[in-house]
Order: C-alpha cells, then structure tokens, then sequence
C-alpha cells in the first residue's frame, strides 16, 4: 500500500546531506537505569538547524524543476520548518520567501534572515500565515513548500529512521516518534513497516493539541477548535491529509502527554545529554515514559526522537518550575488553618521534615486562614496522597492544586487576600498573542463596560502570554459579556469556579 514510499526515501538519503547531518543515536544511562530498559535519544538537535525538518525541506526543494528552482520558493512557518527552508534555498542559491506570524519570537525570525530568505510578518497564527502565503505563491508563481504535507517531505523526515535503524546495536522494539502535523512519523512508519515490520511505532503528541489522536478516533481528519501552543513545535489544528492516510494504517499508538511531563522530559534530556530540548523536542521522551509507566516493560530497546532544540532561553524560567510537577517531586496544595497564634507552627509539625518549596500567606478574616504551599516530595504520587491523607488526619481541609493550571501559571504568584467589595466578579483565562497592542486592542474593544477587578500576567517566551483577569459584571450582563468574548477570536476559559481562585482570591 506504501511501496512508492521506499524508492522515494531511497532517493531522499542520497539527496539530503548536501545540507544535513547524520545524527547520532546516544545511549541514555540516567533515563535507561531509571525506567529499567535501555533507552535511546535520535539526536535531530545537531542538525545545522538544530531539528530535523531540514531533511524534508531541502529534499522537496532540491526536487523541483530547474524552471521552478529560477522562480523560487514560499512557505509559511513559525520556527523550524522556516529555517529548514531558509538553509536548504541558501544552499542551492535559491530565492526564499517565508511569512511567519507576528507573533514569531525574534530569535527565529532573526535565524531565518541570516540565511538570506526574505521574511514577511503576517497574521498571529499560524493559519494567518499558510493562508497568506499559498495566496503569495500563487500570486507570483512560487512553488510552496508544505512543513509536512507532501510524499517529497515525508521521504525526507524518513531518513531519520532509516539512520536510527542502522546505528542502533540490535533492533529498537519501539520508535516513540513526537507529531505535529505528521511529517515525521509517516516518513519514519512507512519506512519501518515497509523493512522492519516487528518494530512498533507509538506517536507522541501534546495534550493541548491532539490533531493525529483524535482523527485516529474519529476515523477523519479533525480540525481542533482550541490548541495550546507551549509546545508550538507541535501545535498544529489539523493533520496533514496524506500523513494522516499513512499514520491511521502503520502507527500502533498515539499517547497524549501533559505539559508537566513534557517539561520533566526537558530536565532528562538535559541531565543525559547537556542539551536542552524545545518542548515538542521532548514529546517522544515524555510518551515513552508515560509507556513503560504503564506496560511495566523492562530490558527492551526504546527510541525517543529528540527533535528539536530552538527554544528560547527566557522560556526555560517556566519549563524549570513546571518540572518538579511533571516529576511528582513537587505538590502544590491548598491548606485551610484555623487563624490564632500557633497554627503556622502546628501545622509546619504535621507537615514533617518535608522541604517546603513555597508558602504563601495573607491575612483573611478572623476565623480560618488559607495556605498556598508548596510540598518536595521524594516517592512521587504516592507520598503526596499519603501526605494529603495525614492532613486530612489531623482535621486539615487539603485541597491538590498540583494539576491546576491556574494554580500553576497564576495564583501561586499573586496570593494576596480576598476582595469582598468586588462584588459580581468573574474570572476568565487567556492566550493574548505576544505582540505590542494586542492589551489594547482587548481594551478598546471591550470599552467601558464592565470594570477590571483581577489581572495577573507572566512572560514565558512564548508567542502567546497567559492572562489572568476578573471583572464584575451584573447577571444580566453576562449574556452581553460572552458574545463580546466570543467575537475577540483568542481562547480563553471561564475560571470563576476555579478551587484556587474560590479559596485564594474570591
């Protein structure tokens, strides 16, 4: 059914490594000794680029007509295919141009340049961009060049399995393959199925973000109303059409994982290697951890591709704190007090010799006060239930906040009391783009209308800033308030139900 992919990857090995590198395949000591299986790391960060999407790039490009080649080529990207391209055009000296979204962080829309592709910043997403680019090329009668969608980019992100294959010292019983569009793990599924049959394929994707799981499950292609972007290497609304047609034949799995185990997997990759992965980077290591965890395997041949590492630094500051969470070496709980002299000190008793990582305290009313604390743990879920359960014990009312979002990205940084006088207040969430005006534009929109009573912010690096804001709207306003919500396009989440919001700052 995929035999045209074999001579197709057959060329594309022959073709890429004018610009790409053959990669190592490192065996990972701490991560192997750890899960009890010999783990491996496909090592895509020492490509040029640093990630693999050159092999694709440059394979379709070097492909193309000597008439098309003269014309040159277009792309939309937001980071890694666009530098993919930028290298595989400045190789063959060809004309490039690539529209990335506004919100692009400097540092890649920087590398593009430097590789001699013009850049143009349109829209704020992705789609934003594609749209206007495939709108450009036809325009100019520039070929586009897909990020993941063509037989050509497949057969080139394939030959990272076919390297992996012939460096490993036996036969990987499992390839953990990350996936945003697709590319990689169709490449990699149609070369092994097609030779090495017995080697199972498990797809990786975000949680936020599982375009190839849920089309898996709706038996089509899926286009997601809502994606994260915290691994925006692998944020994408819909799968590619023929990557999907290859993924739902060949690959035996796809596993969702949570943005606290990306960032552990982050934390292995570095203790094993030195390197620091961006987060879609560390996606097939966190699922292969997620897998041994749950199938108990031990003393097999495991494969995580590392895919990536163009992470900016400033975002390391978020990926640290939520690796303690991601390892289970961290509980944030919620802790309820009675407020008289003497409780802070019971209560650190109770707590045991336990390293507190956080605590956060203010003044409430007379009767109960409420800590926001942060636990170390050292035997993971079991020692924070067995914790929670001993305060429950000691008549504690403890809440975990550990998996809450809200608790992580904003309460933990702006406990500070209670606002009784903002009366009818409610609370939402949201993903503003990371581009000047876009406060404003929020701002003006809504007008005068309702009064803001709770704004928190935080830089991550990311193209989009997490906010946190509340407001206080009349009941029978809030049918008015939703639609204005709805028509600003960016997503948001009601919290004023929230448990860290209710108990913290209500």
């Amino acid at each position: 059914m995929f035999d045209e992919y074999n001579n197709l990857i057959e060329e594309a090995s022959r073709r890429i490594y004018a610009v790409a590198k053959r990669t190592d395949l490192d065996h990972a000591p701490q991560l192997s000794l750890r899960h009890k299986n010999n783990i491996w790391l496909k090592r895509e960060d020492q490509q040029p680029v640093f990630s693999y999407k050159l092999r694709g790039a440059y394979n379709m490009i070097a492909s193309l007509p000597e008439a098309d080649r003269e014309r040159g080529v277009i792309t939309a990207s937001a980071g890694n295919h666009a530098q993919g391209v930028a290298m595989a055009t400045e190789g063959l000296k060809m004309k490039a141009i690539i529209v990335m979204p506004k919100t692009t962080p400097d540092i890649k829309v920087n590398s593009v340049k430097r590789m001699g592709a013009d850049v143009i910043l349109h829209g704020n997403t992705y789609d934003d961009a594609k749209d206007y680019a495939i709108n450009m090329s036809k325009e100019k009668g520039m070929c586009y060049v897909p990020p993941y969608d063509h037989p050509l980019i497949i057969a080139g992100q394939a030959t990272v399995g076919v390297e992996l294959i012939e460096q490993h010292p036996s036969t990987p019983d499992i390839i953990f393959v990350p996936i945003g569009g697709g590319g990689l793990i169709a490449g990699i599924a149609a070369y092994t199925q097609a030779n090495y049959p017995d080697i199972k394929i498990i797809g990786v994707e975000p949680d936020e973000a599982p375009c190839m799981h849920h089309a898996i499950e709706a038996g089509e292609r899926v286009v997601l109303d809502k994606i994260g972007i915290f691994a925006d290497g692998a944020a994408v609304k819909q799968a590619g059409e023929e990557n999907y047609r290859i993924t739902k034949e060949l690959v035996d799995e796809i596993l969702l994982v949570s943005i606290d185990e990306i960032c552990a997997s982050v934390k292995d990759i570095f203790e094993d290697t030195r390197s620091i992965p961006e987060p879609a980077g560390a996606l097939a290591l966190a699922g292969l951890k997620q897998y041994v965890a749950r199938e108990g395997i031990e003393d097999q041949e495991l494969v995580a591709i590392f895919s990536g590492a163009n992470v900016n630094f400033d975002r390391l500051r978020h990926i640290a704190e939520l690796t303690a969470l991601g390892e289970n070496q961290e509980a944030l709980i919620s802790i309820m007090i009675p407020e008289r002299p003497g409780s802070f000190q019971h209560l650190c008793r109770d707590l045991g010799p336990r390293l507190i990582t956080e605590f956060n305290y203010r003044y409430g009313d007379d009767k109960d006060a409420y800590v926001f604390a942060g636990v170390q743990l050292k035997q993971g879920v079991e020692e924070k239930n067995k914790l929670i359960e001993h305060l429950k014990e000691k008549n504690y009312n403890v809440v975990d906040l550990s998996n809450d979002d809200v608790a992580k990205m904003h309460i933990r940084h702006m406990v500070g009391g209670h606002a009784p006088q903002a009366g009818d207040e409610i609370i939402y969430r949201f993903e503003f783009p990371e581009r000047s005006g876009a406060l404003l534009h929020f701002l003006t929109e809504m007008g005068e209308r309702w009064n803001i009573s709770l704004f928190h912010y935080r830089n991550h690096g990311a193209a989009y800033g997490r906010v946190l804001m509340g407001f206080q709207v009349k009941e029978n306003e809030k049918e008015e308030f939703q639609k204005f919500v709805d028509k600003l396009g960016i997503p948001y989440w009601d919290e004023s139900d929230n448990p860290a919001y209710q108990t913290f700052l209500r």
